[in-house]
């Protein structure tokens, strides 16, 4: 797994919302800083934690003009329903090939309860409006991930 670094061109992506709807990088390019972050799977705890504590700081996030993109391997289907359940104000998006992930470098091997297999890495990027990796975020429990983006937002880097 060789993840991408602070100063890095963040790959371009197109991938499916929770809508069905195609959103891209150059989307926020120019306008919005992306704190583009990778979850394991929808709607398990540890997932559904970190969704409710971005979610309760959006208007934080909104305040420093960061958008936030969630992505999984789920399919589109589940997002929306993660979305719906968990009242979620913020855009998901399915990379369930992992080819996204693969470009980012959070897909790779992991190991749970004495098995080894391929998975998604929760790592999080915060992409600058020049498409540029400002800053990653690899070390947080998930019930702390927004404090740790938010401090690092509020302190300036």
């Amino acid at each position: 797994m060789n993840t991408l670094k602070a100063g890095d061109k963040a790959p371009e992506f197109s991938l499916l919302d929770q809508n069905g709807q195609t959103i891209k990088l150059s989307d926020y390019k120019g306008k919005q800083k992306i704190l583009f972050y990778f979850y394991p799977k929808a709607m398990t705890p540890g997932c559904t934690v970190q969704a409710q504590g971005l979610r309760d700081t959006k208007a934080e996030l909104d305040a420093h003009n960061v958008a936030v993109l969630g992505v999984s391997i789920d399919p589109v289907k589940r997002l929306d329903k993660f979305i719906q359940r968990d009242n979620l104000n913020f855009t998901l998006l399915s990379d369930e090939d992992h080819s996204v992930a693969e470009q980012f470098g959070v897909w790779g091997e992991k190991k749970f309860m004495g098995k080894t297999y391929d998975g998604l890495h929760r790592i999080s990027f915060l992409i600058d409006e020049q498409g540029v990796i400002e800053h990653v975020f690899d070390k947080f429990k998930t019930k702390d991930h927004h404090e740790v983006v938010l401090n690092y937002l509020n302190d300036g880097k």
